[in-house]
């Protein structure tokens, strides 16, 4: 019986993993919904390397459990095995292929970064961070501003934008441990994150205490927000809904707690919640947004911070206290 080269038995091999890696890597349903502009760029890239991942898979384990049965040892075989000192092709195809592959894809995600906006942030006007007295845990929105310099880290414009000013600016502080928003056009100020669709929206992100990182996975976009240092995420938001925002950086005891929502509206449904709060903050009704990780009462946990955010104790019961975004 005539040997089988090997050549063909890698052709058949091939002709069977490609198919396979292929609608694998392509029907994974691995990712949450897509939600910005940026999120098929991103799951692009994903793909490609799920699919040479799950290639790799078959082809190191499929070659295991071939070898296992062909050298396996038979009953009444004491001989010592057959002695392989190597194979120049076969390192030079095992060292190529995934130099290759490294190469292609760190080429291939420094386009993508760059359609992105991250390799030119920092091109356009930067708004105000809100400045917040008080402690990290527990703050008011509306006592004033303060002005950081323009970021030159993060995901800024992409090419087509790169040098126009976004639709919508959001201030974004992270303290321990809560995201405060404040809208520097409007002057409001929320415990979420509220956006129109199909708007080109902004964030200048900044820290209070520590390290923190504003992460929304249907957006597939992650920004640290650090202390003293301005950075950048901007994005497009394309389908309405309310997705999570995670603290995806750890930053102390109630790290896990540090979540709250962005709620991304129709324009005329955004136009609609910045009238009313607009309407709501000129009749003096405070915004506070904390978290509350040992489950006190609101005055219980609030007290200490009454004289730092300038409010009466009389009034105390009827801050607005952001704790409904703590996970249960």
């Amino acid at each position: 019986m005539q040997k089988v080269p090997v050549s063909l038995w890698t052709l058949l091999a091939g002709m069977i993993i490609s198919p396979i890696s292929i609608w694998i890597g392509q029907n994974h349903n691995l990712l949450p919904v897509q939600a910005s502009e940026q999120a098929p760029l991103v799951d692009g890239l994903f793909n490609i390397m799920f699919t040479i991942a799950i290639a790799l898979f078959l082809v190191v384990e499929g070659t295991i459990l071939v070898f296992l049965f062909i050298y396996r040892r038979r009953p009444g075989d004491n001989s010592d095995g057959t002695p392989v000192e190597g194979n120049l092709a076969l390192e030079i195809f095992w060292t190529a292929v995934p130099s290759v592959i490294v190469i292609g894809l760190g080429i291939y995600s420094v386009d993508i970064y760059n359609q992105m906006g991250g390799l030119e942030p920092g091109s356009h006007p930067h708004g105000h961070v809100a400045h917040v007295s008080g402690t990290a845990m527990a703050a008011s929105m509306s006592d004033g501003s303060q002005s950081l310099a323009a970021p030159n880290i993060g995901i800024g414009g992409s090419p087509q934008t790169q040098n126009k000013p976004a639709d919508l600016v959001v201030d974004v502080k992270g303290i321990q441990f809560a995201w405060l928003f404040n809208y520097p056009e409007t002057g409001i100020s929320a415990g979420e994150l509220h956006v129109p669709v199909g708007a080109d929206v902004q964030l200048n992100l900044s820290a209070d205490d520590v390290i923190h990182s504003f992460w929304v996975p249907q957006f597939r976009l992650k920004q640290d927000a650090l202390p003293g240092i301005a950075t950048e995420l901007r994005f497009v938001a394309t389908k309405p809904g309310t997705y999570p925002v995670v603290c995806a950086e750890l930053c102390g005891g109630y790290h896990g707690a540090m979540r709250t929502q962005v709620i991304v509206h129709s324009q005329e449904d955004f136009d609609s919640w910045l009238t009313e709060n607009q309407i709501a903050q000129k009749q003096g009704q405070p915004q506070v947004v904390a978290v509350n990780p040992a489950n006190l009462s609101t005055p219980e946990f609030l007290a200490p911070y009454v004289k730092d955010m300038g409010v009466s104790q009389a009034n105390l019961d009827s801050l607005v206290v952001g704790t409904k975004h703590l996970v249960d």
